[in-house]
C-alpha cells in the first residue's frame, strides 16, 4: 500500500464529499425527501449529474428533462472508462462496482501515478473515500434541510447554482468563449423556454468547434 497515495485519496474524498451536504440540503429543498436524496446520491453518484438533476426538479421541470440533463452531465465518465479498463482489467459483475465508482476524482488520482499498481489503489481508494464522505455528507445536509425549514432564509436556494459553479470552474481556462457562449443561450431561452430546456440547450453548444481547441 502506497501511504501517498492513500493520503492522496482521503484529502480529496474529504474535500468533494463537503459539496454533499449542499447537495442533501437542495435535494430536500427540491421537494424530495430524506430517503428519495439518499437513493439518488448512492445509485446515480455523480455530483454535477445530481445538481443538475434536482436543479431542473427544483425550477418545475418536467423529470424527462431533469434525467437527461443529469444524463449529458455524467457521460464524460463514460470516457474515463476507456482508460480505467486497461489499468483495473474488470471481469464480470465486478465491473459494475468499477462503473459506480468512475468518477472524475477516481479517474485524476489513478492518472496522475506512474505505476500501475499504484494506479490501482488510486483509482479504488479514492472511489470509496470520495462515496463514503460524500454519502454520509448528504444524509447531514439532507436531515439539516428538513430541520432549518425555510432554505430561502439561509440562501441555499442559490447553493446548487454556487457549488456546481466551483466544480465547473477550473475547467473553464481555456474555455470561458464557449461557456460565456453556453451562458447566454441559457440565459436568452430561459424566459421562453420550459424548465430546463435551457441547460440542454446551453450543453448543445460544447459541441460546436470553437477556435480549434477542444
Amino acid at each position: 500500500m502506497n501511504r501517498a497515495v492513500l493520503s492522496t485519496s482521503i484529502s480529496v474524498g474529504l474535500a468533494t464529499g463537503l459539496y454533499g451536504i449542499s447537495f442533501g440540503a437542495i435535494g430536500v429543498a427540491a421537494g424530495l425527501d430524506v430517503l428519495s436524496v439518499m437513493l439518488l446520491s448512492l445509485l446515480m453518484f455523480s455530483g454535477a449529474s445530481q445538481f443538475a438533476f434536482v436543479g431542473v426538479v427544483a425550477a418545475g421541470g418536467a423529470p424527462i428533462t431533469a434525467i437527461t440533463s443529469a444524463w449529458l452531465m455524467g457521460i464524460r465518465n463514460s470516457f474515463y472508462a476507456l482508460r480505467l479498463t486497461t489499468v483495473l482489467g474488470p471481469r464480470g459483475l465486478f465491473k459494475v462496482l468499477t462503473a459506480q465508482l468512475t468518477i472524475d476524482e477516481s479517474n485524476a488520482v489513478s492518472a496522475a501515478q506512474i505505476e500501475p499498481k499504484d494506479q490501482k489503489f488510486g483509482y479504488w481508494a479514492t472511489g470509496v473515500a470520495v462515496f463514503v464522505f460524500w454519502n454520509s455528507a448528504t444524509l447531514i445536509g439532507a436531515l439539516a434541510g428538513n430541520l432549518i425549514g425555510s432554505v430561502e432564509e439561509f440562501g441555499l436556494d442559490a447553493a446548487a447554482a454556487a457549488a456546481f459553479l466551483g466544480l465547473l470552474w477550473p475547467r473553464l481556462r481555456n474555455q470561458w468563449q464557449l461557456a460565456a457562449l453556453g451562458a447566454a443561450v441559457a440565459i436568452i431561452t430561459t424566459p421562453v423556454l420550459p424548465s430546463g430546456v435551457p441547460i440542454l440547450l446551453a450543453a448543445a453548444v460544447a459541441l460546436i468547434p470553437f477556435g480549434g481547441k477542444r
